[in-house]
């Protein structure tokens, strides 16, 4: 049998490869800097690959890495790897997610520091010949009060350092509870728009994902206290930088720093670069000694634990199980993740416990993957690419959400049925599926007997029930040129509420909403996203 091999395409730390190398049971070949070109030429020998943010693993190289097996990113981002592609070819994509996180909170505490005391810029004078002690006077973190926007492990550790010095801490975060919040000392503050206003210092700790895309924007900017300071350790685009230009230039944002942007490196005319209270880093929030070894021997151990043992870890395409169990679980699994993630969007963010009830013939089987694939779908959107299937569990006990596992032998009207139950201070949500067949539905909402495929664009609204009010919601999604593909409809009583789901080609735009909401039998509506 022979020896698998692993390239090594981006530097890792000696005792990285080291770890790979360890008894000769893998050949380890390390090539950095090589061009797509170079790769392509030589890719398909190996069935293990290890990169960081340089190397671009693209639809076009995994088709030529005819024996790959596993990808290992020492990182936590996934973003130059072609998670879909690889899916697609068999291939494992497995991430670092914990390695880089006491690195990245010291940097971006660094950052605060110095734009608190014009650290650089004073720096620059001095180094200039100049003595100019007046135009770099600085201001004290004791007694100002820090936003955190995301709590996940960086932004718990930021929170621990600033509380040190004697800073007031609040936090932003959609998917932290209370008891978590309680648990680290801040004071959770539920919209983004009230937290922005009272903070001295934000620091954003977010995912980049649609949601979180130009958080701090022009209109929030604007509502800051004049003179906040700004500092971004995360991900680019969480901060529109053209707003965040016009803010610096007034005076509204006193002070920035930013390790990461929008598009890395930034371009030589970079307006940014114009304005002297405004620092700049390289994206070094990982770049210590420390965390390069430690992701390092991390991507090492998860490399020869699935080409050695078969064992998975830390993987973001596929779930932690044998092929015979994924096989008989898979369509669960799939269910599975699109309930938890339709349940996500119906339900209040501030959720607590989450509930996973198994009935009928399902319980045959092991439904611990299930369980884990509807956490995932929950909780993706919190946690962006830091979440996946083997790490969820961790992940949402962060976050202060109890997970449960209930099961019944026999469905009162399905052969066999997953039942969703979300709750939290501001109420509770579920959602149900089976198949028919092979093919899955979602058949409950709120307890609400509905049928609608879960896939693409869902659009749910509560009526009244009277004649006309289906033509009247159907022409208006005509007017607005939003095709309607399926329909299902659930009524407590005749002349009662209605429950009504559409399954929708494309997402309704804000003016069909409006125009929606303003018929009075209308009470309320949402759109949820499975695409």
């Amino acid at each position: 049998m022979s020896i698998p091999k692993v390239l090594v395409a981006d530097p890792i730390s000696e005792r990285g490869i080291a770890e790979l190398a360890e008894g000769k049971l893998l050949k380890v070949d390390v090539m950095t800097g090589k061009s797509e070109q170079e790769l392509l030429a030589i890719i398909g020998e190996y069935q293990g690959l290890v990169v960081r943010s340089q190397t671009k693993v693209t639809a076009k190289l995994l088709e030529a890495a005819t024996n790959l097996k596993v990808v290992g990113r020492a990182g936590v981002g996934v973003d130059n790897v072609d998670v879909d592609a690889a899916t697609k070819k068999g291939v494992i994509v497995m991430n670092t997610p914990g390695g880089n996180t006491v690195s990245t909170a010291e940097h971006a505490f660094s950052l605060l520091m110095a734009i608190s005391r014009n650290i650089a810029q004073a720096d620059a004078s001095v180094k200039s010949g100049k003595w100019d002690r007046k135009s770099f006077e600085g201001v004290e973190l004791y007694g100002k009060t820090l936003a955190i926007l995301g709590m996940g492990r960086i932004g718990a550790e930021v929170a621990t350092r600033a509380q040190a010095f004697g800073m007031r801490v609040l936090a932003y975060d959609p998917y932290l509870s209370a008891a978590r919040a309680k648990a680290l000392h801040v004071e959770l503050i539920e919209r983004l728009d009230e937290i922005v206003p009272q903070a001295d210092y934000i620091t954003v700790h977010m995912p980049l994902t649609p949601e979180t895309k130009h958080m701090l924007n022009q209109e929030r900017l604007a509502k800051t206290k004049k003179g906040v300071r700004i500092i971004n350790c995360a991900r680019g685009g969480l901060i529109d930088e053209v707003a965040l230009y016009e803010a610096l230039k007034t005076r509204q944002v006193a002070a920035a720093a930013l390790d990461v942007f929008e598009q890395e490196p930034p371009p030589a005319n970079f307006p940014l670069k114009e304005l002297n209270n405004i620092i700049f880093t390289p994206h070094l929030g990982a770049s210590t000694a420390e965390a390069q070894e430690s992701v390092g021997i991390e991507v090492a151990q998860q490399i020869r634990a699935a080409l050695l043992q078969g064992e998975i870890r830390n993987a973001v395409n596929m779930p932690s199980v044998d092929a015979k169990t994924l096989a008989e679980i898979g369509p669960y699994i799939s269910l599975g993740e699109k309930l938890g993630q339709f349940l996500s969007q119906i339900v209040s963010k501030r959720s607590n416990a989450l509930n996973v009830n198994f009935q009928g013939r399902i319980n045959d089987l092991n439904t611990k993957p299930v369980s884990r694939s509807v956490l995932l779908g929950f909780l993706r959107s919190a946690g962006g690419g830091e979440v996946n299937i083997v790490n969820v569990p961790g992940f949402a006990q962060h976050l202060g959400l109890k997970v449960s596992e209930s099961s019944e032998s026999t469905s009162s009207d399905f052969a066999e049925l997953i039942e969703l139950t979300a709750t939290g201070e501001s109420g509770w949500a579920s959602v149900a599926g089976t198949f028919f067949g092979t093919t899955p539905r979602i058949v409950k909402i709120n307890g609400r007997h509905v049928e609608a495929k879960p896939e693409g664009v869902l659009f749910i609204f509560e009526n009244k029930d009277r004649p006309g009010i289906v033509g009247e919601v159907g022409n208006l999604f005509g007017k607005h040129g939003v095709n309607i593909a399926g329909m299902s409809l659930s009524r407590n009583e005749v002349g009662g509420r209605a429950l009504t789901v559409l399954n929708l080609d494309s997402v309704p735009g804000p003016d069909l909403v409006k125009e929606l909401l303003a018929n009075a039998d209308i009470y309320s509506c949402q759109t949820v996203n499975l695409s």
